[in-house]
């Protein structure tokens, strides 16, 4: 992702410049149309300006007005800033597999909706970038640890299976113990208690935890680590499972408990309500979570170069048409 930025903003004010001289311009062609020469002949028009420019007049001082704007954003040091693929990134998808994941308020079915947005993510993710996949129901289960490849990592989100019970907390702290077992990687946030960039995990569940670790227990070992979460509140209140015996088992999202763990963790909420706001979200977290921001590079010869450029066919023009330089 690029955006151009100015290292010296300061001097964007002599925009001013080129845009009084375009109003000065126009304002002398208004002028010069109220003076008319009348011929009782307009044939003589051939002989006096047999090569009339026409609209051609115009070119070289809008060449010239847009030469002047070209030196002025150089003079304001454009810069170019980069998103690059960030060699460092680690990202732990922890998905929920609890039995709730079989509602099919968000169709074909919350986990299969679920297993197709992360394989999507996966497929985007760029070489070099480390993913591991926790489940998680009664049991959490490190299906991958973070490797850079993610073919593991596709085929383990394609196959496992859904069991009772939701263990949020302890599938945090799994994913925590994932990162922090790779070399180099210690668990520690930074002098400044930052979250420690390059590691995050993305946490999509529909429920709340029965067993295992309170869920504020698990979002508080990975604040001491420094690795955000990112949480994914995904299904809608109207889900309902289907027991063997026919009773059918309200299980609405706890949106409150997944955006308290974002919070704590310094991560980010989201909430998807189909399948589409789950793929959506999963690319924008791709994009985020595994690229950084490159220094600016700055792009001033681009625009003097252009500045160059329009300057010579403005000088052109005014030859070819009028005989002099503008």
């Amino acid at each position: 992702m690029n955006g151009l930025d100015f290292l010296a903003p300061g001097r964007l004010w002599l925009l001013a410049l080129p845009v009084a001289a375009l109003v000065a311009y126009a304002v002398q062609q208004v002028r010069r149309s109220g003076y008319v020469l009348r011929f009782s002949d307009v044939s003589l028009f051939d002989g006096v300006a047999p090569d009339r420019p026409g609209w051609r007049r115009h070119v070289p001082a809008v060449a010239l007005t847009l030469a002047l704007t070209a030196m002025v954003l150089a003079y304001a040091r454009p810069a170019l800033a980069q998103r690059v693929v960030s060699r460092n990134a680690v990202v732990v998808l922890a998905i929920d597999a609890s039995r709730s994941m079989e509602a099919e308020d968000v169709r074909p079915s919350r986990i299969t909706a679920a297993r197709r947005a992360a394989d999507a993510f996966l497929a985007e993710v760029p070489d070099g970038v480390r993913v591991g996949v926790v489940t998680f129901s009664a049991f959490t289960r490190v299906l991958v640890p973070p490797v850079d490849d993610v073919a593991y990592a596709r085929e383990a989100v394609r196959s496992f299976d859904l069991e009772d019970g939701t263990a949020i907390g302890d599938a945090v702290v799994a994913a925590v113990d994932a990162i922090a077992a790779l070399p180099g990687r210690d668990g520690a946030p930074d002098a400044s208690g930052a979250a420690r960039p390059g590691a995050a995990i993305v946490l999509l569940s529909d429920g709340e935890t029965t067993v295992g670790r309170p869920t504020d227990e698990g979002a508080r070992a990975a604040a001491d680590a420094g690795i955000p979460v990112y949480t994914v509140a995904f299904g809608t209140d109207a889900g309902v499972i289907a027991m063997p015996d026919g009773e059918r088992i309200p299980v609405p999202v706890n949106r409150d408990a997944l955006a308290a763990v974002a919070r704590v963790t310094r991560g980010q909420a989201f909430e998807a309500d189909t399948a589409r706001e789950l793929t959506q979200i999963y690319e924008r977290l791709g994009r985020t979570l595994t690229t950084e921001e490159e220094a600016p590079r700055e792009i001033t010869d681009t625009f003097a170069g252009l500045a160059l450029a329009l300057g010579v066919i403005a000088g052109a023009g005014s030859l070819r048409w009028f005989g002099r330089l503008p």
